[in-house]
């Protein structure tokens, strides 16, 4: 059975966002809780499952599944001073399999009122890790800046942000021809688009192109996380022989 393609959310579930942002609070919630469930978090729950089937056609080290890629409404205020409970956008994030959803490269996708963003990256990696990917640039430029410099990325993409140093990392030569990007303690790209275009048949062609896009990125990124973190696999269980 051919597998129905995904037609984009809700109009419904945009301007829910919209009046969520005015009016966020319990009450306000629980009340139009049904339109949440209907026109955000069940088609977020149907783009999810597709992107599962996607990615064993180009990226099949990527994970689709409800529990590691959607993310839940309701806000952490324990340590913030916004108290308000929930978030005003939807978001869901694609990470790679045996690492966890924040630590290595990923895909990753929100809608809020104003936007949608399609793009992912490098976003929070632990010391260790970005050292490894620090040290995969500095001994493999000429592969990286093939990834970030061809023709497509760039055109999609226009170039790697994220936070910085402002000065090389200690242990990098200032004089690296890759000196800016090791300077970078993320890997981020995206594609920004109105919030509107959620809502439309050209939504999951976006989705998908972007992620086809960025998969050598994200490869590249992910490579050299996984090997270190096998040699200090290694290491560890050599210690308690």
């Amino acid at each position: 059975m051919k597998r129905k393609r995904f037609s984009g959310f809700p109009k419904e579930g945009l301007r829910f966002l919209r009046s969520l942002k005015r009016n966020n609070n319990r009450e306000w919630f629980q009340e139009h809780k049904g339109i949440y469930e209907e026109s955000l978090k069940r088609p977020m729950a149907d783009l999810i499952a597709l992107m599962a089937a996607e990615f064993q056609k180009f990226a099949p080290e990527m994970v689709a599944s409800p529990k590691a890629s959607a993310y839940r409404i309701y806000r952490d205020t324990r340590f913030t001073k916004d108290k308000s409970p929930y978030k005003t956008y939807i978001a869901a994030v694609f990470p790679r399999a045996g690492l966890g959803k924040h630590e290595g490269a990923g895909f990753y996708l929100h809608i809020s009122p104003s936007e949608l963003l399609v793009g992912g990256g490098l976003y929070m990696p632990s010391p260790e890790d970005l050292n490894a990917v620090r040290q995969k640039i500095a001994d493999d430029p000429v592969s990286f800046r093939q990834i970030v410099d061809s023709r497509q990325f760039r055109k999609l993409f226009e170039s790697v942000d994220g936070e910085r140093l402002t000065r090389a990392p200690r242990g990098f030569s200032a004089a690296h021809p890759a000196a800016d990007y090791l300077k970078l303690k993320q890997f981020l790209v995206g594609r920004k688009f109105p919030a509107t275009v959620a809502t439309t048949a050209s939504f999951y062609g976006i989705v998908v192109k972007t992620f086809r896009a960025m998969l050598p990125f994200v490869r590249f990124l992910n490579e050299p996380i996984i090997q270190a973190r096998r040699v200090r696999e290694r290491q560890a269980s050599l210690l308690r022989l």
